[in-house]
């Protein structure tokens, strides 16, 4: 027989994966907005490039302090593969989210790319997740608010080529947060660092391609510095809320963050809202209120 001791230990482990993947999407949306920042001024690609390796160097540092390395790397429940497949398709999600940006159909692109939680919310399901009625209205609310919280533009119809670039984004961030929920059964850290290992070589040879660094100032590397922790523990928190709760529910509130983004950008650049990401806000905060509830 279940004791209620048990039952309370199992709901405060519950709350606290919510708790680690909404502070997972603050992490991540503020780094986004502090890369979108750079991006004015640099090469997408060189912000994203030289604060991955920045994020690498802060994992070594924590797995060293923690003796993280004793976890399985390899075999049936490692980390290492799952944490190479992550780190490269993730890095192909932020190419395209990039490129399609660049494109200038930004309301476009954002909502739809931000629907890559919907593939690891998909695999968590048919693996074994299961949500009651009002947990489920409450990622759907969730869901669609982050959406229209990106701010939509679908009045003048879809161009073909955001329109791709979109969709694999989604794709790439998709696989890359359920590459990530694999392997944190592991290890959360150990898996992250692996990401960051495996895009660690793809900027390696970015930067002999184009033989540049980004041309960054003394003045820029506070900010990369803080990107590139920043992500990297957005994506440790976000690991291990999936061991603590549901996967399926530490997905959904860890894709809150372009919410995070636009208000910071409205905050701090004075970007003005849409109606529509007003509203999108409150879907996403009465998605997060249905689902820590119940």
């Amino acid at each position: 027989m279940r004791s209620p001791f048990h039952g309370r230990q199992g709901g405060i482990l519950v709350h606290m994966a919510s708790i680690l993947a909404i502070l997972s999407s603050i992490l991540w949306g503020t780094s986004d907005f502090e890369g979108g920042r750079l991006s004015k001024k640099h090469a997408p690609l060189a912000v994203l490039g030289f604060s991955q390796v920045l994020g690498l160097v802060f994992g070594l540092v924590v797995m060293l302090a923690f003796g993280a390395w004793d976890a399985q790397a390899l075999g049936s429940g490692g980390y290492l593969v799952p944490g190479i497949i992550a780190g490269l398709f993730g890095y192909f999600g932020l190419f395209c989210l990039y490129a399609g940006l660049s494109t200038g159909r930004m309301g476009v692109v954002s909502p739809i790319s931000s629907m890559g939680a919907i593939v690891p919310l998909t695999y968590a399901l048919i693996n074994g997740d299961k949500l009651s009625t009002i947990t489920s209205i409450g990622v759907v609310l969730a869901l669609v608010g982050v959406f229209c919280a990106s701010g939509p533009e679908l009045s003048q119809g879809l161009p073909l080529k955001p329109l791709l670039l979109a969709i694999g984004a989604a794709l790439g961030f998709g696989t890359a947060l359920t590459s990530m929920s694999i392997g944190a059964q592991s290890s959360a850290l150990m898996t992250m660092v692996s990401m960051r290992g495996a895009t660690f070589f793809v900027t390696i040879a970015l930067a002999l391609k184009f033989r540049t660094m980004g041309g960054f100032t003394k003045k820029e590397y506070p900010s990369l510095i803080f990107i590139g922790i920043a992500d990297f523990l957005a994506n440790v928190l976000l690991g291990i809320a999936c061991t603590k709760g549901l996967v399926s529910i530490a997905m959904v509130l860890g894709s809150l963050f372009p919410i995070v983004t636009a208000l910071l950008a409205f905050k701090f650049l004075r970007e003005r809202l849409q109606r529509v990401q007003y509203i999108g806000i409150a879907l996403a905060v009465a998605g997060v209120a249905l689902i820590s509830a119940f």
